[in-house]
């Protein structure tokens, strides 16, 4: 993707239920956009309904990319996310489209938006080798074994950070060169400038929405949804069931749980993780933030700043 002159790239962000799917399609509704997935649990094609992928009616009002793509076995790190996000940015506006990113991904944006070290990915058998070993040998002794390897990037991770542990791991079998050193790589420079838009309610509000909106995809069929993947991918492992509401249906469909039980922990584990994303967001100070239904405001300050910024 390259341009002679920077564009503007706006982005909705926001933590999870705070309606950003719905602020993106009415955005389509007064512009001509493509919008680009930039949440990690939307990528999953098994479960549309439990990641709140935008449905049949919003994808028909404009082009829809990097949802629900992704096998249940598979993952898609941040590094990975932003090559693919970047071929579709570069599509839509050869197409004369304006794109936008949305999603509540904090990792995902700032890959693409920020730019990371240009780290190779790893072959499927090395990552499936050394996560074995992480599950049978604790993610401690792994982190032991970074540390002899790449102890400047061992200091920055805890011994219990299971992901990055394997991740550094599989990087220094994979090319044989330390972490901090592809880190310590150059960034590309981005073509784009980013419009920052977030999406934010009070606790109260929000977590009401989040316990509806949790009700409705169990009314909708996300028990049925979760069964028909425990059909495709049974290991309890695999990336696309450690989302929140995959695993804890997971847990039910394997009887651990109660349907009461897991519908309780669903929402528990919302919450935190939202409130997770709120502290994510509201630290960066490029972004204005809007309530979700001010639909039209936003559209208003998406128009008038591409216009500004063209001009």
């Amino acid at each position: 993707m390259s341009a002679e002159r920077p564009f503007l790239l706006p982005c909705i962000a926001g933590a999870t239920g705070t309606g950003k799917s719905e602020v993106a399609s009415a955005l389509a509704d007064v512009l001509p956009v493509g919008i680009i997935n930039a949440d990690s649990r939307q990528v999953y094609a098994d479960f549309p309904l439990i990641t709140a992928q935008p449905g049949r009616a919003e994808r028909e009002g404009c082009p829809h990319r990097l949802y629900g793509f992704l096998p249940t076995r598979e993952k898609l790190g941040a590094g990975a996310y932003a090559r693919p996000a970047e071929e579709c940015i570069g599509e839509e506006r050869a197409a004369g489209r304006v794109p936008i990113l949305v999603g509540g991904t904090g990792l995902y944006f700032r890959a693409l938006l920020e730019g990371i070290a240009p780290i190779p990915g790893t072959p499927a058998e090395i990552s499936a080798r050394i996560l074995e070993r992480c599950r049978n040998e604790g993610s401690r002794k792994l982190h032991a074994q970074l540390e002899g390897l790449d102890p400047d990037y061992a200091r920055k991770i805890h011994p219990h950070d299971r992901q990055r542990v394997c991740r550094a791991l599989e990087v220094i079998e994979h090319t044989g060169m330390r972490f901090s050193w592809w880190h310590a790589r150059p960034v590309p420079p981005k073509p784009f400038r980013a419009l920052k838009i977030g999406l934010a309610l009070p606790p109260p509000e929000l977590e009401k929405r989040l316990e509806r909106r949790i009700d409705g995809m169990l009314a909708g069929g996300a028990v049925e949804e979760a069964r028909a993947a425990l059909e495709r991918c049974p290991d309890p492992h695999a990336p696309g069931w450690s989302g929140i509401g995959c695993a804890e249906l997971f847990r039910h469909l394997s009887g651990e749980l109660s349907l009461e039980q897991c519908r309780a922990l669903w929402l528990k584990n919302t919450r935190a993780y939202a409130k997770r994303q709120n502290t994510w967001f509201s630290a960066d100070k490029e972004i204005r933030f809007f309530r979700p239904e001010a639909k039209g405001e936003i559209a208003d300050f998406v128009a008038a700043a591409l216009e500004a910024f063209q001009s």
